[in-house]
């Protein structure tokens, strides 16, 4: 077991077996559906299902973050067994998120349980933008680091993470107060598929007239993002299995290395960017495993 405890949220798109593997504790966001907050975490893997009443909650569909008394209950058994947190979550733009992970550290640490030792880091992103900070994180605390490397290492994750998102239609983000600056685009006339970015907050980058269009900018951002240094690269979605096993096939080819993750998000981040949402992402290996 790493002496360093590494926290992150269930909308980090990270897959299964990395989460074991690394011992990383994953905190459940929430989502309602127009029936009840239900955990992420307690979700069936029933996605056809889950779409169908998604588009039945006509608009009503909501997330929430984590509450403080999640962040105080886990951080208090992790704080039994290790010296020290990490927690690398959900950008501050997007909700409360880090704020009540803090009130929790604040307040086990008046109280004198610890929460000195916790440490919360805004990832300034979500999804897998997230997850491979919270993956550079236990790979440094499994290494043996201590606190001070490794939030050394999500700093400069943090730093050299790059994501861009295909989007079916701004809907779901304008719905949810996440659009950023793409909410411009909201109301056009035209037909047209988004691409953003995340950095932060939600930033738009250029509207493309075809899916396929779409999907060949995102690879010609990820070649230039090749270019620029980047050797580790991750590609993730919403109810597009088959669209994105081939940018996975192309940007196979392009990096010449396997994908760090290559994942169907969950409901959270499906609630936020709708059915049909394609994230690629890449970051120097440099900048994940350290060196």
């Amino acid at each position: 077991m790493a002496d360093i405890a590494v926290v992150t949220n269930s909308n980090c798109a990270l897959p299964a077996h990395l989460i074991d593997s690394l011992d990383i504790t994953v905190v459940s966001m929430y989502y309602d559906l127009g029936y009840g907050r239900l955990r992420e975490s307690e979700f069936d893997g029933d996605l056809d299902r889950f779409y169908r009443e998604l588009a039945a909650s006509n608009g009503d569909a909501t997330t929430m973050p984590a509450t403080v008394d999640d962040y105080l209950a886990v951080f208090q058994q992790l704080l039994k067994t290790h010296s020290a947190i990490v927690a690398v979550l959900l950008t501050s733009a997007f909700s409360e998120t880090c704020s009540n992970a803090r009130q929790a550290a604040a307040r086990l640490e008046s109280e004198g349980r610890g929460g000195e030792r916790v440490v919360v880091i805004d990832s300034a992103g979500t999804g897998g933008h997230m997850g491979v900070q919270a993956l550079a994180a236990a790979r440094a605390a499994a290494a043996g680091h201590d606190r001070l490397a490794v939030i050394e290492r999500v700093r400069r994750a943090r730093q050299e993470v790059r994501l861009w998102v295909l989007v079916e239609t701004l809907e779901y983000l304008r719905r949810g107060g996440k659009a950023g600056s793409a909410a411009a685009w909201i109301g056009s006339a035209l037909d047209l598929k988004s691409i953003i970015t995340i950095e932060s907050e939600t930033k738009a980058v250029e509207r493309v007239r075809t899916r396929k269009r779409g999907s060949e900018r995102l690879v010609e951002l990820m070649r230039q993002r090749r270019v620029a240094g980047a050797d580790r690269w991750f590609v993730h979605h919403t109810q597009a299995p088959e669209d994105a096993q081939q940018l996975v096939e192309r940007l196979g080819g392009l990096f010449g290395t396997k994908p760090l993750l290559v994942t169907e998000a969950g409901p959270v981040i499906a609630v936020n960017y709708g059915p049909g949402s394609l994230w690629v992402g890449g970051l120097p290996g440099i900048a994940l495993d350290g060196g």
